[in-house]
């Protein structure tokens, strides 16, 4: 069940994407827990998930572990998070695989605060 104020994680590493999804995510209603990095993320949900957001915003291409290998490591964990991939490297290779490893949504940076709403909210309502 979703909670009254769904939890949104966002990992990214950059600061100033971690900043602007924090402030569009919260003035729209949703509690906002951000990650620099995907290991912070997975050390703050680990576990059998109990602790998994109600939709997780994950960028690809970051220092340390991937955005693919988060998705792996959720999997293993039979988390059933929704994820929403959010990068600015755009190819059909990274969108099939992280289609492939059980994203719900691709989009590319810089991405429209209303589209991203949209997407969130029928991640949630698809989770």
């Amino acid at each position: 069940m979703v909670a009254e104020h769904p939890r949104i994680a966002v990992v990214d590493d950059e600061a100033d994407v971690l900043r602007a999804m924090q402030r569009l995510l919260r003035s729209s209603g949703y509690a906002v827990d951000v990650y620099a990095t995907g290991e912070a993320f997975l050390h703050a949900v680990s576990g059998d998930c109990p602790d998994c957001p109600d939709c997780l915003l994950l960028d690809l291409h970051m220092p340390g572990i991937s955005g693919f290998e988060v998705q792996a490591r959720l999997r293993a964990r039979n988390c059933k998070v929704p994820v929403v991939v959010i990068t600015g490297h755009d190819t059909a290779a990274a969108e099939g695989r992280a289609m492939a490893g059980g994203a719900v949504a691709f989009l590319r940076k810089p991405v429209d605060g209303e589209l991203l709403l949209a997407t969130i909210e029928r991640a949630i309502g698809a989770g």
